[in-house]
């Protein structure tokens, strides 16, 4: 979701983002306050920014998307992106020294790239190989990087401070991000990832908008939750290849 040039400036904003959280992190405290949320004051706000930002522009266009684009379309998108994904997952397996991930996401990038037409249709999941989604992130905690403070960053929404300290990594092992040239061209594929991305989230929204009482800390305990799984599976102490 990230441009070439935007990389200076993403530094910039989680450091300024670190900096506010920890000025603001002792608003938070008291019998109610969640352990992982000291922040909680600070990230609230935020999150009602990207709310805002979701409900004016966001939202509309995905659901746009989901009416002009045909199904197979969107499909062939989805798994266009997620091919490349599976590359940066490959390494990252790699990097947490996991053989079997690295394989498995190494054949699929190839199977689907040479026989999928370069990644639209997904052969690979037809044949069986599994896909582990992995990110920097992910491999900071495989060799016991603490996740630190819950945080929500503009328009990129749940993290913690280790995952933010991952983004640029991540940013460099963005194929779609670093692989195109041209300015136009990539900030159009930027654009379309966050769009189809978004779109695939529809349905879940609208679920979650009718049974959260709290949509923030419903938010914050899935995402917390689900890190926590992956992080442990990178370890062999869970089974979570999603």
């Amino acid at each position: 979701m990230h441009t070439r040039r935007c990389l200076p400036e993403r530094r910039a904003t989680a450091g300024l983002l670190l900096g506010a959280a920890l000025t603001l992190g002792g608003c938070a405290t008291g019998p109610q306050a969640h352990p992982a949320d000291p922040l909680e004051p600070f990230n609230r706000g935020v999150f009602q920014f990207n709310e805002a930002v979701d409900a004016a522009v966001l939202k509309p266009v995905a659901t746009g998307y989901t009416h002009v684009v045909p199904s197979p379309v969107r499909t062939g998108v989805r798994n266009f992106f997620a091919n490349w994904r599976d590359l940066w997952s490959a390494v990252n397996a790699v990097l947490q020294a996991r053989p079997q991930p690295a394989a498995e996401n190494t054949m699929r990038f190839a199977v689907n790239t040479v026989f999928g037409l370069g990644g639209l249709l997904d052969i690979a999941t037809e044949m069986g190989i599994p896909r582990t989604t992995l990110d920097f992130g992910h491999t900071l905690g495989r060799w016991g990087v603490p996740a630190g403070p819950y945080l929500v960053l503009p328009l990129l929404g749940p993290s913690s401070v280790r995952e933010t300290v991952a983004l640029p990594v991540d940013h460099r092992g963005d194929a779609v991000a670093q692989g195109i040239d041209d300015v136009a061209t990539r900030n159009s594929a930027q654009g379309l990832r966050v769009v189809d991305t978004r779109a695939g989230l529809l349905r879940a929204g609208d679920l979650l908008e009718q049974a959260a009482l709290d949509k923030y800390s419903f938010t914050r305990d899935a995402y917390l939750a689900r890190r926590q799984r992956q992080v442990q599976a990178t370890r062999g102490e869970d089974d979570d290849t999603d």
